[in-house]
This record gives structure tokens, C-alpha cells and sequence, in this order.
């Protein structure tokens, strides 16, 4: 089996118990997550399988989306639900003011990572030194929040809302950053996320589906490899050179379309997928160099 799993992760469950339950439960050890969801979260959670797992670092940088639900007049600790209110406010802002703050945060968005997060600062999670007492200073980062609507607003204080988002986006970040902005607090009291690059939520399948099936039934289910990869350009090389490309050899190319220069791509040869390479370009020559060889 190699390839990946749309697995839908529940809420309560960590990505690393999601990788643990379904090595268990497929009897294969060689199996990882493509980027961590919180454990307060549910929703789509890409597992490689297999030879799937070479592909994880492609498949880190996809695009993102949610529904989430903010809720007005507190701000924890963790900036989620599960956290300790650390402030609170009486101020009533109206669903007009919302929806305009809601839109101020699309485009190029400067963000805080926040202290309850896996990222490390020198060999340690911040979560871990959160949990501490412990406050490290942290750099902004820019992410980019490509479309955010408000779905529903009940009683001005508890807004649904849709956004899909750059990796590495904290949504329980933005719903403090817009508390703030309307001039009071907020914490993300739900999160779903529905799609993580070409993987949906409509066909994502839960650890008890998994579980019915047979062996045979799950090599159905696990999407093949340059399939996951499918955001990436194609790129098919001519047959006498599959030799040299399986080994590694950087391929001359006259003639090129100087829209793929620079990119990756998913590299093909006789109608299999070999893997993921880049075209660079010296001069008027074309150099085609393979970044991961895949083929199975």
C-alpha cells in the first residue's frame, strides 16, 4: 500500500493517535500526517502511506480551508475553547461591524504565532513552555487568507464563518486578532477543517469505516501518489531517456515552456509517474533534474 488516506481526524484525537491507530489498524508501521491538526479540531488530516510518506514535504504547503466558529466577549489563554478566560468584555458590536472586520483579515496577513503552539524554540514546543508559566518571544508570520465569508452571526456574539488559508495559518489566532479588532475579545470556540489542498471533507473516511474494510477494500480508498500531487504541473519525458531519469541523470532539454522553469513537477515516463523534479535554465539550454525519485 502506498499513497495516501483522506482520514478525517475527530475531535479529542491528536494527529500523532491518528498516525498510531491507523499503523495499528492497517498493520503497517510506515505511516505519517502531512501537517499537525489540534486536538480540539476534526476534519481532514492527509495520512501517507507506505512510499506515500516521501511525498509528506510536497504536500505540507497546500492550501488549507475551515469553518470555524469565533465567540465574542472572552479571550483565553490558549485562544481556543479549551483555554482559561483571561479577560473579558460587555461591549456589543454589531453583525455589521463584524463582517467588515471579518474582511479586513483577506489578502497578506502579518500573524503571531501563538505560545500554545508545537512550533520549538531551542529544542522545546511552546506549548511545553507555556504550560510553564513561560512567555518566548515570538516573530510574526505572513500568511495569506485567500477567501473568508461569515456563514452566520447568533446574537452578535457567536459567528460561523468559512475561510481557506495559507499553511501554517492559526485560526484560533485570527479570532483573537479580530476580537480585538472590534474592540473587545474572542476565541475559537469550533473548528472543522474541510480541505487541505485536493483533499475534502465529502470524501474523507473515519477510523470505524476503515476499520470494515479488508485489505483489498482499503487499497481502493488510498489515493495514488501523483494523484495527492496533482496541484504540481506534469511533465512527461520521452521513452528513451526513462534509463537515465530513473537513475538520477539531469536531462538537456532544447526547447521548453518557460512557464514550468523553476517549478516543481510531477515528472512521467511511458505512462509512470517517476517523481518530482525541476527544470532550471543556463542560457538557452533547459536542464530537467530530479528532486525525489518515486517510482514503485
Amino acid at each position: 500500500m502506498n499513497g495516501i488516506i483522506n482520514f478525517f481526524k475527530p475531535k479529542g484525537m491528536t494527529s500523532h493517535d491518528a498516525v498510531s491507530l491507523l499503523r495499528k489498524t492497517l498493520k503497517t508501521k510506515k505511516i505519517g500526517h502531512t501537517g499537525t491538526l489540534d486536538p480540539n479540531a476534526s476534519g481532514v488530516l492527509p495520512l501517507c502511506i507506505g512510499k506515500g510518506t516521501r511525498i509528506a514535504e510536497y504536500l505540507l504547503d497546500s492550501d488549507k480551508e475551515y469553518i470555524g466558529e469565533l465567540t465574542l466577549g472572552s479571550r483565553t489563554d490558549t485562544q481556543d475553547i479549551d483555554g482559561k478566560i483571561i479577560s473579558s468584555s460587555n461591549k456589543i458590536v454589531s453583525e455589521e461591524d463584524i463582517i467588515k472586520a471579518m474582511s479586513r483579515y483577506i489578502g497578506d496577513v502579518s500573524q503571531l504565532p501563538p505560545m500554545y503552539s508545537a512550533l520549538k524554540h531551542k529544542g522545546k514546543k511552546l506549548y511545553e513552555l507555556a504550560r510553564e508559566g513561560k512567555t518566548i518571544e515570538r516573530t510574526p508570520r505572513n500568511i495569506r487568507i485567500y477567501e473568508q465569508k461569515v456563514l452566520n452571526i447568533e446574537d452578535c456574539r457567536k459567528i460561523i464563518f468559512y475561510t481557506k488559508c495559507s499553511r501554517g495559518t492559526y485560526i484560533r489566532t485570527l479570532c483573537d486578532d479580530i476580537g480585538m479588532d472590534l474592540g473587545t475579545y474572542g476565541y475559537m470556540s469550533y473548528l472543522l477543517r474541510v480541505g487541505a489542498g485536493s483533499f475534502k471533507i465529502e470524501s474523507a473516511y473515519s477510523i470505524e469505516h476503515i476499520r470494515k474494510l479488508n485489505l483489498e477494500e482499503v487499497s481502493k480508498i488510498i489515493v495514488p501518489m501523483d494523484k495527492a500531487l496533482d496541484h504540481l504541473e506534469a511533465f512527461i519525458v520521452p521513452e528513451e531517456l526513462y534509463s537515465k531519469l530513473i537513475n538520477g541523470v539531469v536531462l538537456q532539454f532544447n526547447l521548453m515552456d518557460e512557464i514550468k522553469v523553476n517549478k516543481l513537477l510531477r515528472v512521467y515516463c511511458k505512462n509512470i509517474f517517476i517523481g518530482i523534479g525541476k527544470i532550471s535554465r543556463i542560457d538557452s539550454q533547459f536542464y530537467l533534474k530530479m528532486d525525489k525519485v518515486l517510482i514503485i
